[in-house]
């Protein structure tokens, strides 16, 4: 049985939702912080790289990444709407067959998920209760590089996610929005032995990829601070 959060994540990203966003970025390409992130990776290198991408979306990150080389996509998403949306889109980029698409909760589906060399989760963290179980299964997945979207952990927005959640409730969604630690997640990740390889923070989100593989200089971790007008 699906749960509660994954049906709240069915209701509120639905249809119209996922046209929605499909003609935004056929029209305007990725932005913000998608498009940060996808930035970031490039110049890790994705050439000939496999890609799992968690709560993809309308599949932003994967349609620039498989322009850019990556070989293969496995989406999985709990809105059958947004994975609609990446089928149509793939098909008229010509790689459909060459993605699989998974419909359910990640963390229950994730043992039928094959690994990954880039695992992706552009805000998807904070839509999920159990952030130690998403993080840990899909880490698990990832064999090269694991990319992540996250809200900072300000008063600011610990302060927007209340007042959203208040917002949804009303409406009777049972979908919430959470904020997860940062500093949490990586522990989590170091755990699992993923090294922070990148980070860059705007006002509101935390943008940041981990590798498998740890610099011997300590250095070499690339860190970056935009003003708040960036990347909201």
């Amino acid at each position: 049985m699906p749960s509660r959060q994954c049906c709240g994540i069915e209701r509120e990203f639905n249809e119209t939702v996922a046209r929605r966003e499909l003609e935004g970025y056929r029209r305007r390409g990725p932005a913000g912080t998608t498009r940060i992130l996808i930035d970031a990776l490039r110049r890790q290198g994705v050439g000939g790289r496999s890609l799992l991408d968690v709560g993809g979306g309308v599949g932003v990150i994967q349609h620039e990444l498989v322009a850019a080389g990556v070989s293969r996509v496995t989406s999985v998403d709990a809105s059958p709407a947004y994975l609609e949306a990446q089928r149509v889109e793939a098909q008229q980029r010509g790689y459909a067959d060459r993605a699989v698409y998974l419909a359910g909760d990640f963390v229950a589906v994730a043992p039928d998920v094959p690994d990954s060399d880039i695992v992706t989760l552009d805000r998807v963290i904070c839509c999920y209760d159990d952030m130690p179980a998403l993080v840990g299964a899909s880490a698990a997945r990832a064999n090269r590089l694991y990319g992540i979207v996250v809200p900072r952990a300000t008063w600011w927005n610990a302060a927007g996610i209340r007042l959203a959640n208040v917002v949804v409730r009303l409406r009777r969604s049972a979908f919430r929005a959470f904020l997860h630690p940062p500093a949490a997640i990586e522990a989590l990740l170091a755990a699992r032995g993923l090294r922070r390889q990148y980070l860059r923070d705007t006002f509101i989100w935390r943008i940041a990829i981990y590798a498998r593989v740890v610099p011997e200089n300590s250095s070499s971790i690339v860190r970056e601070k935009v003003g708040a007008t960036h990347g909201l």
